[in-house]
This record gives structure tokens, C-alpha cells and sequence, in this order.
């Protein structure tokens, strides 16, 4: 496994690493936010002027006193003003019409929206003084009542703003389907399942450092997006873009959270500018499980038609998605939901609606999966729930409905275009792996055994969507070669974990024949590499990868061209291996890529990259035994199959499968957000009151993989990031209903707490109504 070993890890794990927080900048300041402790309510008013008084506070403010402060993230005509790419890319995630007439302010001017909404800013010489300063504004909110769940905020009883509706957007992918289906039908499922909100949890929480320098201002952020965050700080600036720098350094993680323009964000660069003095931000854990952004959040009514022999016939998902309190940020990404309702089943009708609903709480956003692990948990339970009522054993009903391989591309009813799959191979694969008939047997011996815990058996097979959607699917990158046999290596994404350093360096190196150690990369730098978009998506390999990959072909190119120069010959006489062009006359004249800069003068190319859309598939399987008088779940085996097309990097890729399995268990166990009655969420504790697995919870997991290259790109890589946040949540779950053989599907929702676990076992069981 040495050729796999990932090259950041020695500086990261020995704590060499750099984020935001070692940043020490001389003069530098630190910015606390003073934040409202009510989830809805009118602001009265806001007193800073005992906070100004407290040693080592250069200044408090709320929105009175900033008057110049420009509203959050973008006001309607921020989204038509901007430039056209990437922002057909951010039209996906928000629209013009659903932001218009709601405002998000930086500092709350009238009203608060959700819990935790600063409503003043402080800085000071130190963290310690801020806090201090925070500690002496006071303010006055009169409560207003608190919706806290899309169904209920639909209703507009309680409204957001004034005059409009909590409705934000609505959408549909799909063409409605008669009654007449269901009616034919053999059979026909129906559901709610509650999505609940998560948070994304990153190590590191959100930071942002604002140096100004003269005429320009450098920002370090772990961020996902710099191109982005550059573009939208100028605008909200009204500065050239080229006057903002921005530098993403070591990042702990961010699984879809640290890619806007947060409130936060424009607070601390617009008092950096008028102070002059660099101004920092660093988000503690509290603060982030209060008003960082959020994951999921969907209330989802369905059914699911089959004949009888299985073969489906119609599918239909209505989706009320929370968005949290302003729709500046994901009012549109509930539509991936949509769009990838399908699966991978040639259902022939599939109609999916969504509303994106505004909600007290903070804005809800992409989180590894981002509308995937919505569609797949909705579709695979039901799926369960369509076996049981036909009498079929649930692999079976899955095999009889795959798509074939040779029917792809693959239009589905939602209007995606799947690239390539076999998703009969990764069920093939999970079902030995997990030793399925095995499981089957100990389960039927446990049904016998009335001393013994129910086991259950779940599978959850998954299409998702990775690299982006059109209009985001490109991305810049340029090779350089220098003198002394160097080579460096730019793009335009940026690291929040993936092992880019590793992953893209061996990729360049390969790709050239050259040492890897000679490979030194650059990215996450808006003046290293002017021009790119980042990571998000699962897009690193499949985008990004694709893009280096294109460069070094153009450098080839370029260095043939000038080797067939220096040397006088036609260029289809010079040859190229190994780092080293040589006439084919004459295989022993050889000039490495070092000589030949020496002899020619720099050598560099850039170019832009645009890929297709990927879509990875696969096939998980969990084992679970269920205690029904305590209410405890016991994951005994998780089998994850994932096939993301051509791998790179074996370890790379199955630590990110690894890691978004863990993430999996912990929505379909542990994780959720408890709201007192006010719409408060109830964190004083932290982590102990957010519960994410630990060592201790982890179960034995199995990564394989399956491969199945994508024509997409030409590396034939798809995304792999995000496989266990969308295949492991429902094989969990749907484990956990097979071990109780439960009649009422909507029993269990998310998280599968003891509670409900507790009260699902006591409730009527499938044998006991048929």
C-alpha cells in the first residue's frame, strides 16, 4: 500500500498543519458576534455602548451603527448582475424570485429569523477581550411564534415576511400520473418519511482572516469555493474582483458547508476595510451547532405502484423541503431530490413535487449527498415495504427492476442522463460480500428461538449524481515545467480533505513520467491560479483530475513542438516518454523536461476542462440486531459496494467511502437536532446533545467496489465522496424494520433513537395483520 500513502499526512498528523486558527498576523483582531437567543422575534433595540467602554474592545456594533454594511450573500439583483459562470451553477441552489423581498441581513436590522442570528458584532485586541465586549450588549426581541418543520410553516400561519408567502419555490420533475395507474396497479405502497435536519459537523468549524494590504485585501478561509467567495465579496464591496485575494490553507473538513458568503464572512472583511487592521473570525463548536448551516430537512409523502409479478409501474414523491430561514442559499437544492428520484429502476412513471418551505432555523444547505440521501432513503424503504406486500424477497424485486447495461445513456422520467452502470454487479458483490443467505438462515433460526434478539437484514441500492450541474461542470488547470526538472502543477479546486496533494500530484506525475516528488501542486490561491471553481459535488477526480490530465497532454504537445524546433525536425518525428522527448532516429538523443526549458525558455500551458455529469452507483447491505426492551440497534456487519467509475487512489478512495459510511450511520441512528417549543435548538451541551458515532459505535465495515468507467471524462472517473451518506442510511433502516417486521412503515423515522425503537417494537407486527 506504500505507492497509495497519502503525502499530507505526515505534515497533518504531527501537527505541522496550517489552518485559519495558527494564523498569527500582526495587529490582527478578533470578531465575536453577539446572537439572538430566540428563534422568532421583532428587535427592539440594541445597546453596544457599555461593550465599547470594556478594555481592549476597539468597537461594538449592531445594524444601526454600520449603516454602509451591505446585506448578506445577494440581494435579486446580485444573482442577474453577476457573471454567467458559475452562476448558472448557483441558479440551481437559488433563484432571483425566491430571494426577492427577503432580505438576509448581516446584523439584524427588524427581525429575527432563526436562533442564533447575530444581531451585533464586537471586536478586540484578543478572543478574550471580544468576548468580554460581547458579553456587555444588550438588546431586547419581542418573541414572535416559531415554526420549526416544513409541513407546518407551509401553512403560513406564522410567516417569515411580511406579505409573502413561506413557499419560497416550487418545483417538479417528472410528468404527473393518471389515476388510473394506481388503480391498475397489483399492488401499491404508500409513506411519509421525515428527513431530519443534520448538521454537518466538520473538525474545524468556519473561519475567515481579512488582511487589507494598500489597495487589496487577502482573505484566508477553509473554504470550498475561493472563486466564489472572491466574486461575492467584491460585489458586495463594489471592488474589481482583482483587488480581493483569497488563500484556502489547511482545512478540516467541510462535507458542503464552507462554500458562501456568510453573514459572518461579510461582516468581518467589510470591518476589516473600514478599520484597516486585519480582522479574523473563528467559529467555536457552539457556535457552529447553533448557526451553521444544515443538511436534509424534508417531510416526503409517497407511493409506489408494481404489478404482479413486481415489475414497477409508477413512483411518486411530494417533497416539503425545510430551507431554513432565508432562501439566499439552498431554496433549489431540494430539486436533486427530484431529479434523482428514479434510482437506478427503469420505473417508466416517476413524478416527484417539490415546495422549499422557510422555517426558523438556519439556512439549509448542501451536506455530503446534498438531495441524494433524501431520494435514496424515500425510494429504497419503499422498495422494502413493495417486497413485503408482494411476497418477493427484496433482492429480487430489486434484480427484476435494475436498469440493463446495455441501456444506457439512460434517460430517466425526471430527465437524467445516466452515463454507465451495472448495477446488478455491485448488488452481486454486496450480497457475497455480506453472505446474505447466511444472514438469512441465523434470522430464521432467531424467529424460531423466542430467547433471541431480532435480527434484521437491509439493503439500499443508490444512483447519485457527481461533478456538478451544467454550467459548473468545468474548471481550470495549467502545468508548468521548470529548468531544474520540476514541475508544478494548478488548478482551480480546493482542499478540504480529499488528499489533493496526494491524488493529483501521482495523477501528473503519472500522466508525465516523471517522480511524484518532483510534482509540487498549487490550488486554493486566487492569484496563483486566476481562474476556478473548487470542490463540491464529488468533482475533484472526475473534473478537476480531468482537467490536470488535459494540461499535461497539452505540455507534451508543446514540448514535441519544441523539441522538433531545436532540433529541426517534423514534430511527428520526435517522441515522448518518460518525462524526456528523443528523435526516433535516435532513441539515445534524449532531453528531459528540465534540459529542454533550459534550452527553450519556460514551459506552461492552462487550459479549461469540461466534463459531463457522472453518476456512481452501488450497493449497501447492513446487518443489525434489535433489543425491543431497550430500544437499542447493534450494527453487526455493513457492506458498502460503491463503483465511482476508474479510481485513482485505492486508500483515498476507500477512506471517503469509510468516512460517508460512518456519516451514514449516524443519520439513520444518532443524529438530530432537538427543538424546545419555542423552535430552540437544545445544544447547551454540545456533542453530547448532538450525538455523532464514535469509535465505539462503528461496526464492522467492508469497502468494495465495483468499476464501471464513466464516458463522461476522459480519466473515466466519477465521484466517490459522498457514497455513504446516500447508500447507508436506508440499509441501516431498512435492517431495522426486517428485525421488528414492522406493518406501519412511518414508525420509524430518523434518528432510529430507543425511543423510537422502543415504541416501534410494540406496535402491530406484519404476521399479526396478514
Amino acid at each position: 500500500m506504500e505507492q497509495w500513502a497519502r503525502r499530507e499526512d505526515e505534515r497533518l498528523l504531527t501537527g505541522q498543519g496550517r489552518y485559519v486558527a495558527d494564523m498569527m498576523v500582526p495587529g490582527c483582531l478578533d470578531a465575536v458576534f453577539v446572537r439572538s437567543p430566540v428563534a422568532h422575534g421583532e428587535l427592539r433595540g440594541v445597546d453596544c455602548a457599555a461593550a465599547r467602554q470594556v478594555p481592549g474592545v476597539v468597537g461594538a456594533w449592531s445594524a444601526a451603527d454600520l449603516s454602509e454594511l451591505p446585506c448578506c450573500v445577494h440581494a435579486a439583483a446580485d444573482l442577474q448582475d453577476l457573471p454567467p459562470v458559475p452562476y448558472t451553477l448557483l441558479a440551481r441552489l437559488s433563484t432571483p424570485e425566491a430571494v426577492a423581498g427577503r432580505e438576509w441581513p448581516v446584523l439584524v436590522k427588524d427581525r429575527v429569523r432563526y436562533p442564533g442570528e447575530a444581531v451585533a458584532v464586537v471586536v478586540g485586541e484578543d478572543r478574550y477581550r471580544a468576548e468580554d465586549g460581547a458579553a456587555e450588549v444588550t438588546f431586547t426581541i419581542d418573541p414572535l411564534p416559531a415554526v420549526v418543520t416544513p409541513s407546518v410553516a407551509a401553512d403560513d400561519s406564522v410567516r417569515l415576511f411580511e406579505g409573502l408567502s413561506n413557499v419560497a419555490f416550487e418545483g417538479e420533475a417528472g410528468e404527473p400520473i393518471e389515476e388510473s395507474v394506481w388503480q391498475g396497479a397489483a399492488a401499491v405502497v404508500e409513506a411519509r418519511y421525515r428527513q431530519q435536519l443534520l448538521m454537518p459537523t466538520p473538525m474545524e468549524c468556519r473561519t475567515i482572516l481579512a488582511v487589507p494590504d494598500g489597495e487589496r485585501l487577502t482573505v484566508r478561509s477553509g473554504h470550498q469555493m475561493p472563486y466564489r467567495l472572491r466574486r461575492e465579496l467584491a460585489a458586495l464591496l463594489g471592488w474589481p474582483a482583482e483587488r480581493i485575494r483569497v488563500v484556502v490553507p489547511d482545512t478540516g473538513g467541510a462535507f458542503g458547508s464552507k462554500s458562501a458568503a456568510f453573514p459572518e464572512f461579510v461582516a468581518v472583511v467589510f470591518l476589516a476595510v473600514m478599520l484597516g487592521r486585519p480582522v479574523r473570525w473563528i467559529e467555536d463548536r457552539l457556535e457552529s451547532m447553533l448557526t451553521a448551516t444544515r443538511g436534509r430537512g424534508q417531510d416526503q409523502r409517497l407511493r409506489l405502484a408494481a404489478d404482479a409479478e413486481g415489475s414497477l409501474l409508477a413512483y411518486e414523491l411530494n417533497i416539503d423541503a425545510d430551507v431554513g430561514a432565508y432562501p439566499h442559499l439552498g431554496v433549489g437544492l431540494p430539486m436533486q431530490t427530484c431529479w434523482m428520484a428514479t434510482g437506478p429502476y427503469r420505473t417508466p412513471r416517476v413524478h416527484a413535487t417539490l415546495r422549499s418551505v422557510l422555517t426558523n432555523a438556519m439556512v439549509t444547505y448542501p451536506y455530503r449527498g446534498a438531495g441524494r440521501p433524501e431520494a435514496t432513503i424515500a425510494l429504497e424503504r419503499s422498495m422494502d415495504l413493495l417486497a413485503r406486500r408482494l411476497g418477493i424477497d427484496p433482492v429480487e424485486l430489486r434484480r427484476r427492476n435494475f436498469i440493463p447495461p446495455e441501456d444506457f445513456p439512460y434517460r430517466t422520467p425526471t430527465g437524467r442522463v445516466y452515463d454507465s452502470g451495472n448495477y446488478a454487479a455491485a448488488l452481486d458483490l454486496a450480497l457475497e460480500t455480506l453472505d446474505y443467505a447466511g444472514w438469512r438462515a441465523e434470522q430464521a433460526r432467531r424467529r424460531g428461538d423466542p430467547d433471541a434478539l431480532p435480527l434484521g437484514i437491509g439493503l439500499s441500492c443508490y444512483v447519485e449524481r457527481s461533478g456538478g450541474e451544467p454550467g459548473g461542470l468545468h474548471e481550470f488547470a495549467g502545468i508548468e515545467a521548470h529548468d531544474d526538472g520540476t514541475v508544478v502543477a494548478r488548478c482551480g479546486a480546493a482542499p478540504s480533505g480529499q488528499s489533493h496533494e496526494t491524488t493529483f500530484s501521482t495523477l501528473v506525475a503519472d500522466t508525465l513520467g516523471v517522480d511524484p516528488a518532483r510534482v509540487r501542486l498549487v490550488e486554493g490561491d486566487t492569484d496563483e491560479q486566476p481562474e476556478g471553481l473548487g470542490s463540491f459535488a464529488s468533482r475533484s477526480a472526475q473534473v478537476a483530475g480531468a482537467a490536470l490530465l488535459q494540461a499535461c497532454g497539452l505540455l507534451v504537445d508543446e514540448a514535441r513542438a519544441r523539441a522538433a524546433r531545436l532540433w529541426g525536425l517534423p514534430e511527428e518525428e520526435v517522441e515522448w516518454s518518460d518525462g524526456a522527448v528523443w528523435p526516433a532516429s535516435d532513441g539515445a538523443a534524449t532531453m528531459d523536461l528540465g534540459e529542454l526549458v533550459k534550452a527553450t525558455g519556460p514551459l506552461g500551458v492552462h487550459d479549461r476542462f469540461e466534463s459531463g455529469m457522472g453518476f456512481p452507483f452501488g450497493t449497501h447491505a447492513a446487518v443489525v440486531e434489535v433489543d425491543p426492551e431497550l430500544g437499542t440497534v447493534h450494527v453487526l456487519r455493513l457492506v458498502a459496494v460503491d463503483d465511482c467509475g476508474v479510481v485513482l487512489n485505492p486508500v483515498v478512495v476507500r477512506g471517503q467511502a469509510f468516512g460517508s459510511a460512518v456519516q451514514g450511520i449516524g443519520q439513520a441512528l444518532y443524529e438530530g437536532i432537538p427543538f424546545d417549543g419555542n423552535g430552540v435548538p437544545q445544544l447547551d451541551n454540545g456533542l453530547l446533545d448532538y450525538l455523532v458515532p464514535t469509535a465505539t459505535e462503528i461496526p464492522p465495515i467492508t469497502v468494495k467496489d465495483t468499476c464501471t468507467p464513466s464516458p463522461s471524462t476522459p480519466l473515466g472517473a466519477k465521484g466517490a465522496g459522498e457514497s455513504g451518506c446516500i447508500g447507508t442510511p436506508a440499509a441501516i433502516v431498512n435492517a431495522v424494520a426486517d428485525a421488528l417486521q414492522l406493518a406501519d412503515p412511518d414508525l420509524l423515522q430518523t434518528p432510529l433513537t430507543p425511543d423510537v425503537v422502543w415504541r416501534a417494537a410494540r406496535a402491530p407486527k406484519l404476521r399479526e395483520t396478514s
